[in-house]
């Protein structure tokens, strides 16, 4: 009998497909992926101070915040070194990624959102003087649009790193600073005592920088910055409604009560969202 193949007999056969392969499971140390991520570093870090199944949501939400700011400061760290190398975009490019992270950011209230009072007080003591203003990430964010305030530094005398990066952000120009530099350059008349100012002040808006806004958004002589005002108009509505969710969801957890941490607690949030970023570009719009 012949043992001979029959012509054709190979491509009868079952080829395995990249569906069919099995993932490699044999390391000889922990996984590739557990290197990158350090998701066992991360999944430890939980350490829930009270016996309330509730504040692990509470804790981990909170942690979760954190690495958006993280990433959200890292964003507008790269525009605004974009925008004082002209670099727009690249500028352009970390701001549209900024808003999808913000609109991340913002939905993290959602398992918090409807927290009653009796929820937050079995576990709410156990965070002493603990607040979200003493966020040191959260404050550099902040240092980047333009809430600047040197008194916030305080809360991290006790901690020499962190403080050096946040009093390194005080006095460096803000995003809102580069872009009003790119203008100037490109030969709008932003005044002088605009580009000089201390940095390491709250920004306060400027007439002048409202007409240049208004003349940009009448004219649309400038596509390309009319583009960056409206990408930075989304930046700031979003940071609104972060600030606004957060209002609410502590006004629905607290009420008027007095904050953790010493702050005035629903009062102080709403002078927060009360605020405006990026003020001129939403005042230019009534010019036009």
């Amino acid at each position: 009998m012949s043992h001979e193949v029959p012509q054709g007999a190979h491509a009868q056969r079952p080829v395995e497909t990249q569906e069919d392969a099995e993932p490699n499971l044999d390391f000889t140390g922990t996984t590739p992926y557990e290197d990158y991520v350090r998701a066992d570093v991360l999944t430890h870090l939980q350490k829930p101070l009270s016996d309330d199944p509730g504040e692990l949501v509470f804790l981990v939400t909170t942690q979760v915040m954190e690495l958006w700011f993280t990433v959200l400061v890292h964003e507008w760290e790269t525009a605004a070194r974009a925008l004082r190398d002209d670099d727009l975009p690249t500028a352009t490019a970390a701001l549209k990624r900024s808003l999808r992270e913000l609109t991340a950011l913002n939905a993290s209230w959602t398992p918090l959102a409807g927290l009653t009072p009796a929820q937050f007080n079995s576990y709410r003591a156990v965070l002493g003087d603990g607040s979200g203003f003493q966020s040191a990430m959260y404050r550099r964010l902040e240092f980047l649009l333009g809430e600047k305030s040197t008194s916030m530094l305080a809360p991290h005398r006790g901690a020499p790193r962190v403080h050096d990066e946040l009093a390194k952000a005080l006095h460096e120009p803000s995003l809102y600073d580069e872009v009003l530099r790119l203008l100037a350059r490109r030969g709008h008349p932003v005044p002088g005592a605009v580009l000089e100012r201390d940095l390491s002040a709250r920004y306060e808006p400027s007439p002048e920088v409202e007409a240049v806004w208004a003349d940009l958004y009448a004219g649309d002589q400038d596509a390309e910055l009319v583009r960056l005002g409206e990408l930075l108009t989304d930046v700031a509505e979003l940071v609104w409604r972060w600030r606004n969710d957060h209002l609410a969801a502590t006004r629905r957890a607290m009420g008027g009560k007095q904050g953790t941490g010493g702050s005035a607690g629903v009062a102080w949030l709403e002078k927060r969202a009360a605020k405006t970023v990026f003020p001129e570009l939403w005042t230019a719009r009534s010019h036009v």
